[in-house]
């Protein structure tokens, strides 16, 4: 592949605290794949659910039609289901029930072999205060990385 394709989703890390990642495959239609290659997707709003048979969907990940294809196009905000072994289904599926944790995306990527997989994150919902402390901690940082370049010059 000649250029890297790395969709983040920048607000996760802020609204998130992040447990455990697991990278996914993605199952796609028709000329998704044209789309991701172009840089024509969007993970910002998505989030991902199990359905009744303990299959994981993303919900709400935006891919925009891609131009040249036919009429019989697919649509921007379907569902699509994500591919895991058996055992880590299972896994998400019982953290997710029991201790109300959520699964979001985080980043969505082509590997070495041009094939779209979905790297997503067992996390839990940061509270008012913690967004602060976060907010802290990077404006803390940003002014030390400042006064060390400061200092080199």
């Amino acid at each position: 592949m000649k250029g890297k394709i790395n969709i983040i989703n920048k607000k996760a890390r802020f609204e998130y605290e992040i447990l455990d990642r697991y990278n996914a495959g993605i199952v796609l239609t028709g000329s998704e794949i044209k789309s991701i290659r172009i840089g024509k997707a969007s993970i910002s709003e998505s989030f991902c659910e199990f359905n009744e048979h303990i299959e994981l969907f993303v919900v709400n990940m935006n891919i925009e039609t891609y131009n040249f294809s036919s009429s019989f196009n697919h649509l921007p905000k379907s569902t699509r289901k994500l591919l895991l072994n058996k055992k880590e289904l299972l896994k998400l599926n019982k953290s997710v029930n029991n201790s109300g944790l959520t699964i979001i995306p985080l980043k969505l990527y082509l590997n070495e072999k041009g094939i779209a997989k979905l790297e997503i994150a067992l996390a839990k919902g940061k509270k008012l205060y913690d967004k602060r402390q976060t907010m802290i901690d990077r404006d803390n940082k940003r002014d030390l990385d400042r006064v060390k370049k400061e200092n080199k010059s």
